[in-house]
């Protein structure tokens, strides 16, 4: 459906007011709060033709309307005009509060930008913590641990050390390990990662009887010691998420529990791909998680020097304040990139 001007502004201020109040919105609720220009027949018109274009829908036959998934991304894509004031109070908010953890641990300033981001919101914070990443391989070696199998051990140029189990050809002997290291540290050490490829380089021609294995161990290494970790993740404002009329009912807010609990690597690692350096909003399906299929996500990155960026994330219900929402994380995310030490 192709919204003209009266579609948008019904659209918005309806989005707008069940944001506002939680209540199904009627078109007299509209009139009264908004001062809309229109008869309350034209807004009817215009939201029953909202939904059906599948961007409201009624929870009861004689109930207002309230916002679909996809009257909720239209909103944000197309409708929130950002404010500079919300922008310039949440940006004073996180200076003063957090202005003072410069000289404190990263843990300890972590905890704190996440119980400030959820009383900002009124959501659920969940921050995870940037992890070091390396530029460069110091050493390799397979260290033989049974019949077929080895341990691949990697020392980075950040002095960290890595290790993964390999599958090893058939008939590899001892000497034939003694080979294989020495190559790896011949050709592989002090090798940035750009350089750590299976190509078809002339030295992988010396040991071309392992030019399969070599080249997939060196993939393995790119894949799964390379890729950056997932940091700690820090999570605040479950009790404030639990005032919203969303999570009276047991099962829903038990849903968010096991999720927050049990599932917290699968969640730091959403949050670590989600994650952009441009502000992201996911909405409710939008989800990949089904116990966030309810929910909405925004995101962003912060990073520097040295280490791969964390996170920073509110989650709430799809009837989420997104303007604050989006302002809160972007500040936040701001002022960790220029004060992390």
């Amino acid at each position: 459906m192709k919204l003209n001007p009266r579609h948008r502004q019904i659209l918005w201020a309806t989005v707008k007011h069940y944001i506002n109040t939680a209540e199904p919105v009627g078109s007299k609720m509209l009139v009264e709060a908004y001062q809309l220009e229109l008869s309350s027949a034209s807004i009817r018109n215009a939201m029953n033709a909202l939904e059906q274009a599948g961007l409201l829908f009624q929870p009861h036959t004689s109930a207002g309307r309230v916002p679909s998934d996809s009257g909720y991304r239209v909103y944000v894509d197309e409708l929130l005009a950002p404010s500079a004031a919300l922008t310039r109070e949440v940006r004073e908010v996180v200076l003063k509060h957090l202005d003072d953890e410069l000289h404190r641990s990263l843990e300890s300033l972590l905890e704190r930008t996440a119980r400030l981001l959820a009383m900002l919101t009124g959501c659920v914070a969940l921050i995870t913590a940037p992890v070091k990443s390396f530029d460069t391989v110091r050493h390799l070696r397979l260290v033989p641990v049974s019949e077929g199998r080895a341990l691949l051990v990697l020392v980075a140029d950040t002095l960290q050390t890595y290790s993964l189990i390999v599958t090893l050809p058939a008939g590899v002997a001892t000497e034939d390990l003694d080979l294989i290291n020495n190559f790896l540290n011949t050709h592989c050490s002090n090798c940035s990662l750009q350089d750590l490829s299976g190509s078809d380089d002339p030295l992988w021609q010396e040991f071309r009887q392992w030019t399969d294995f070599l080249r997939g161990l060196v993939g393995l290494i790119r894949e799964e010691i390379l890729v950056p970790q997932v940091g700690q993740i820090f999570v605040s404002g479950l009790t404030e998420l639990m005032r919203q009329p969303e999570y009276s009912q047991p099962q829903r807010l038990q849903e968010l529990i096991g999720l927050l609990e049990e599932e917290r690597v699968h969640l730091a690692q959403l949050l670590k791909d989600e994650a952009k350096p441009r502000t992201s909003v996911r909405i409710g399906t939008e989800n990949p998680l089904t116990p966030m299929h309810g929910c909405s996500l925004v995101s962003r990155t912060f990073s520097y020097q040295g280490l791969y960026g964390g996170s920073v994330s509110v989650l709430g219900p799809t009837r989420l304040p997104y303007d604050r929402a989006i302002a809160s994380v972007e500040a936040t995310a701001d002022h960790l990139s220029t004060t992390v030490p």
